[in-house]
């Protein structure tokens, strides 16, 4: 008998929640998200996965850094979660196991793995390029969180430092300056292209219609990018590096760029499986990532367990 995991992608302005029922993934269930309130938007949550049907767990994509011990967001972008204990409130309001983790991070096990829940890359890096820029990493088939939870913040490499300057923003100041989001996000197109006389958010089309300075806003944005996949190549050797986020909607435009500036500054010798390809997945990456993130912490929880109700 297969099993049923319930995967949510929490966003600023949509939550999706689909069902993996064995290999087979259901099409979303989209709803604006309620972000009035912290109280409102657990409420919601919690009628929306109600709503799924039954379930062996739960998995929530956030775009949050999160505590993956404890399941406690340290800090949100665009929804009132900072400082909640989001799994054991979820937990506590389902009845059912709840597993709680990054949004790019589980975009990247979503493309760690094909529809029939087979590896494609044990060793996979995701950048996603949206407004900000996201990252997740996927080794030997499993999410690499770090110490506490908090990797892989890839935007917030330094790609491009200007060390005359430094100090050169407060502490706190995010994204800082010569960071991968501050010149390599959609938030930098469109200023990019705005110096080439294009319309914020109409670049990619632009583009598309043969508009020269948007595609060479979008050339430079790539070959700042590729700066920052040379970084994550160098790094972690991966098979598959993988862009995601709205801005690969321009595709070779962006991806030709990137290729041809990673491999001027990887290392001789490293990366020499690496593919960078534009997600497989889309929109549907998040909420795909967290109903696999459900089975698969499901099934090291139980392992964890078994030897320990044995001894008992």
């Amino acid at each position: 008998m297969t099993e049923r995991f319930i995967g949510v992608d929490v966003g600023g302005t949509k939550i999706a929640v689909a069902v993996l029922d064995g290999t087979a993934m259901g099409e979303p269930v989209l709803q604006p998200t309620d972000t009035s309130s912290t109280e409102t938007l657990i409420d919601q949550l919690v009628t929306a996965i109600g709503a799924a049907g039954e379930a062996s767990a739960v998995g929530v994509a956030v775009p949050s850094v999160v505590d993956w011990e404890t399941g406690r967001i340290r800090s949100s972008v665009n929804i009132p979660l900072h400082d909640i204990a989001l799994r054991e409130v979820l937990r506590e309001r389902l009845g059912v196991p709840v597993y709680v983790d990054n949004d790019a991070t589980c975009a990247a096990l979503a493309e760690a793995y094909d529809d029939d829940g087979s590896l494609v890359a044990a060793h996979l890096v995701m950048f996603t390029i949206g407004t900000g820029v996201g990252g997740g990493i996927v080794i030997g088939g499993r999410v690499l969180r770090g110490a506490t939870g908090a990797a892989a913040e890839l935007g917030h490499t330094i790609v491009g430092a200007d060390l005359r300057t430094v100090p050169f923003a407060d502490a706190g100041d995010f994204p800082q300056p010569g960071s991968l989001e501050s010149l390599a996000s959609g938030s930098a197109l469109n200023m990019i292209a705005a110096e080439h006389g294009v319309q914020a958010g109409r670049v990619i089309d632009c583009a598309r219609d043969g508009d020269a300075g948007a595609r060479a806003a979008i050339e430079l944005l790539g070959r700042r990018l590729g700066i920052g996949i040379a970084n994550a190549i160098n790094t972690f050797d991966p098979e598959l590096v993988v862009i995601g986020g709205g801005v690969s909607a321009a595709g070779e435009m962006l991806l030709a760029p990137a290729r041809e500036e990673t491999f001027r500054y990887v290392l001789t010798g490293v990366g020499t499986r690496t593919e960078i390809q534009r997600a497989r997945y889309g929109p549907l990456a998040g909420v795909r990532g967290a109903a696999l993130l459900a089975g698969q912490e499901l099934e090291a929880d139980r392992a964890h367990e078994a030897p320990q109700a044995a001894a008992r």
